[in-house]
């Protein structure tokens, strides 16, 4: 039997969970993990750097989108967008961590 999400055919458990989540309708070249953060745990200086690093991908792109890019223009926007986002599974964890044993939720 073979698993179709839209009109792409599903090979493996993680592929379809990518495609049920619609993560696979990035713009081109956009690395999520860039403007997000890893779903791994990383370093202040390792945070510090890839920021700056996204800043200035944002920056470009925004100034490509301004010269009449439209397409760049919607990747800048899509970019920043992600700058303020948190991967499900970080969130999830943060979460459970800071909750107190028998503590109910308000």
């Amino acid at each position: 039997m073979r698993t179709y999400i839209g009109t792409r055919q599903v090979l493996d458990a993680a592929e379809f969970a990518e495609l049920a989540l619609g993560m696979e309708e990035l713009p081109a070249g956009i690395d999520r993990d860039l403007f997000r953060g890893p779903l791994a745990p990383e370093s202040a200086e390792e945070r510090a750097a890839r920021l700056d690093v996204a800043r200035e991908v944002i920056a470009e792109l925004a100034a490509e989108g301004e010269a009449g890019d439209e397409v760049a223009g919607w990747d800048a926007l899509y970019a920043d967008a992600l700058t303020r986002t948190v991967p499900f599974l970080r969130a999830a964890r943060t979460a459970g961590r800071s909750a107190h044993a028998g503590e109910v939720a308000a």
